[in-house]
């Protein structure tokens, strides 16, 4: 398992790194939009469609990614979208976690699925639109997610005694949120500052926010750490309640791409919804 870990990790590093580091986005938009499609696929399948049927879903989202790219929109500034989606992660996101399990299948079918491929295909959209933005950029952005994630982790194992959701994913506590916090704030004060000490003059996600303040800086990325936590629930939620494990077996020793993306899924756009209002 742990060889299949690392030999997936290797491949997927050997795609992406270069497809984000090229001088133009279009790489990492094609890539991105491919692992997307791939998550629609399992979207279906969670949801009840078989391997067959969920194809389908992967040209959908295409689709509407494809018609995104050709009007343009990963170049221009889109406020109004984001801040419609971000509203509806919010209101959706919470109130889908509340509810819990039981009241995910008592959903109509044609909604969960028109809804999970509106989600990828507007989380590639703002992928995209960060990227255009700047390497420095999404790569902040990542950066948010992956030590929300990762200070969660080990703040959950040395002090984890109250459970944020066990009737959706047991092993996550409110004490891993509160470290997940403070890691995303003490990451962007680090690349504020280092920002200023070596004069890099790129723009990020934090430069963004504090250019209105340390306070919106702060608030803005434990909202997003929030948020992310969100994203992760809803996976799990959704697989709980199709009795799945993981996602998928698309990525050997990892699960499935929806596994991967989980938290990115309301990060991303919640990003570019806080930096078209700051």
């Amino acid at each position: 398992m742990l060889i299949q870990r690392i030999i997936t990790a290797l491949v997927l590093l050997a795609i992406l790194l270069p497809a984000m580091f090229y001088p133009s986005p279009v790489p990492f938009m094609v890539v991105s939009l491919l692992l997307l499609a791939a998550g629609a696929w399992e979207w279906g399948v969670l949801n009840g469609y078989s391997r067959g049927a969920a194809l389908l879903l992967i040209m959908e989202c295409m689709v509407l990614c494809v018609l995104a790219w050709k009007l343009g929109l990963p170049w221009v500034q889109t406020p109004t979208l984001w801040l419609v989606v971000g509203g509806a992660w919010v209101l959706l996101g919470v109130f889908l976690v509340r509810a819990g399990v039981p009241a995910w299948p008592r959903l109509v079918l044609w909604l969960r699925i028109v809804g999970g491929v509106v989600l990828l295909s507007l989380a590639w959209l703002a992928v995209a639109q960060a990227r255009v933005r700047g390497i420095n950029f999404l790569l902040s952005v990542l950066c948010l997610v992956w030590a929300a994630d990762i200070f969660a982790y080990f703040a959950g194992k040395a002090f984890g005694r109250r459970k944020l959701a066990p009737a959706i994913s047991p092993g996550k506590s409110w004490e891993g949120v509160w470290g997940g916090m403070v890691g995303v704030a003490v990451l962007a004060v680090g690349w504020i500052a280092f920002d200023r000490i070596t004069g890099q003059a790129t723009l990020s996600l934090y430069s963004v926010l504090f250019a209105k303040g340390w306070w919106l800086l702060l608030l803005g990325v434990i909202f997003l750490a929030a948020m992310s936590v969100v994203g992760d629930l809803l996976e799990s939620l959704v697989k709980r309640s199709g009795g799945f494990k993981d996602s998928s077996n698309l990525l050997p020793g990892h699960g499935g791409v929806l596994d991967r993306v989980d938290a990115l899924l309301p990060a991303v756009p919640l990003a570019m919804m806080l930096c078209s209002v700051a």
